[in-house]
């Protein structure tokens, strides 16, 4: 039998299984090191992206948070104008209601009483004058409550003159609820 030695046929054979599995892993090792580029790369563009969009949708809720604050002064100027607007129009539906009242003044003072001061507020008239006697107040007060555009009169004070004046005057003070007389052909 012949003598064949196989050993240095599975050295060269197991040198080049070695040289192949390097050269696969130097393979792999490279290509995992070109996928983790590749993976780097993308997410970076999806993150500079995403950044982007955060960016814009920022600058949209800045611009919104300015209309939205123009959109609030525009709405208390719009309530300033309608309380103006409002004020208006009652003035000016007062405006011959006033000149009613002023006249409905004038034709219940009798003669021999003298107004030094008439005031308003709401609908409450203050009125301060000088009468010759108490009767001549009490005519005023009679006049008021019969007038249509006046009620309620209420005598506050009455204060008889200094001793010793020429003319016994008396100075009073009352005051008169402004009212408004129904309207002819109104239904209750």
């Amino acid at each position: 039998m012949a003598r064949i030695n196989l050993l240095p046929w599975r050295e060269q054979l197991r040198e080049e299984r070695k040289k192949r599995f390097l050269t696969a892993l130097a393979g792999v090792l490279v290509l995992a090191v070109a996928l983790l580029m590749v993976v780097d790369r993308y997410l970076s563009a999806e993150l500079s992206y995403q950044t982007s969009r955060n960016a814009l949708v920022q600058k949209e809720v800045g611009q919104l948070d300015q209309r939205i604050k123009e959109i609030s002064d525009l709405r208390a100027r719009r309530k300033q104008l309608l309380e103006r607007m409002k004020i208006i129009q009652d003035l000016q539906g007062n405006r011959q209601i006033i000149g009613r009242v002023f006249d409905q003044l004038v034709r219940s003072v009798p003669d021999g009483v003298y107004f030094n001061e008439v005031n308003m507020k709401d609908k409450i008239i203050g009125i301060t004058g000088v009468a010759e006697s108490n009767n001549r107040v009490s005519d005023l007060m009679r006049n008021l409550s019969a007038s249509q555009w006046l009620a309620s009169p209420n005598l506050t004070e009455v204060k008889a003159a200094a001793a010793g004046a020429a003319d016994q005057a008396n100075t009073f003070q009352l005051t008169v609820r402004q009212t408004q007389p129904p309207v002819e052909g109104a239904k209750p």
